[in-house]
């Protein structure tokens, strides 16, 4: 972020890369929202697309991550005059540079913008699905924009053949989680976490077994909850449902894979083999074909039956 920062003349309220990571710092989502916005007013140019994405798989691949499902928002630059196929296919190059990870794409249609512009999006995408576009998502100001208006971009994600995840019980409360697998049959819910505000929603989530993709330093850091001791993540697996553990911006949050399981474990008393049930969840989640999924699973259990308890 620094060297792009300078690369477009500077920002005299970052002089310095601690200034700079302090403007990382939220007061709410909607801060956290701004401050998204004004970070991508330093990504300007194809090129710059290809540099970031080389330097997350760098990331990625020293945290000995295998395979990530990695959301990224072409229609973030749409106004910059940046089409989605050549945004998907920068970063497709600068993740190509980086073997040793595989990094699969579900780009984010940005409920900003609305459901017109997410169908013209997603029939872009569907040009560029052959550069590991497997999915697709719904992000943004979710308090602002429920996930009804959006229930045929769903449906034709689903004829096109993507799969479907949607942000919902983060900056809104259960109804938006309803919205999204009642209206826009979902396959995985991005968060989810104040499904704990509605009991027979848990209960359905659990019975449904919807996988959420679950961020607990990010609810953190944006005031989702006020500690880490207030995350509904613990209950949610005790209650049967389908958690996996997710970084969602950890660029953005200063967090890792390792540092959320660690937390989980330090401050929420998960065990070591409920950490590796955790991460079994996020294969099973997956939306790799059957065999590779099983493939995957293989290795991470041989790495598992050797970590130390």
């Amino acid at each position: 972020m620094w060297e792009l920062v300078q690369k477009y003349g500077g920002d005299p309220q970052v002089a310095d890369i601690p200034a700079l990571e302090r403007r990382f710092a939220y007061r709410d989502f909607p801060h956290f929202i701004d401050t998204w916005v004004w970070k991508n007013t330093f990504i300007r140019e194809y090129d710059d697309f290809t540099f970031f994405a080389s330097a997350v798989a760098n990331d990625l691949l020293r945290q000995n991550i295998h395979y990530v499902e990695a959301f990224v928002s072409p229609p973030d630059f749409h106004q910059r005059g940046l089409q989605t196929q050549r945004i998907i296919e920068a970063v497709r190059k600068g993740l190509a540079q980086v073997p040793g990870v595989r990094v699969n794409l579900v780009p984010d249609l940005v409920r900003d913008f609305g459901p017109e512009h997410a169908q013209r999006t997603l029939a872009e995408l569907a040009e560029v699905r052959n550069l590991g576009v497997i999915g697709v998502g719904i992000g943004g100001s979710e308090q602002l924009y429920p996930p009804q208006p959006f229930e045929s971009v769903y449906q034709e994600a689903r004829r096109l053949g993507f799969h479907t995840s949607a942000h919902a019980g983060e900056a809104a409360g259960a109804e938006s989680i309803w919205g999204a697998v009642k209206k826009l049959r979902a396959e995985r819910i991005g968060h989810g976490t104040r499904a704990i505000e509605d009991d027979a929603l848990v209960e359905w989530l659990a019975e449904h077994q919807i996988p959420l993709e679950m961020c607990p330093i990010s609810n953190l850091r944006t005031g989702v909850v006020k500690s880490i001791e207030d995350h509904p993540v613990r209950k949610f697996f005790e209650r049967g449902l389908l958690v996996t553990i997710n970084t969602d911006d950890p660029k953005m949050f200063g967090n890792s894979l390792a540092l959320e399981y660690y937390l989980l474990e330090s401050r929420l008393g998960f065990t070591r083999d409920e950490i590796c049930q955790l991460i079994l969840n996020a294969v099973k989640a997956c939306w790799l074909p059957e065999t590779e999924k099983d493939e995957l699973e293989r290795n991470i259990r041989r790495q598992l039956d050797n970590v130390d308890p």
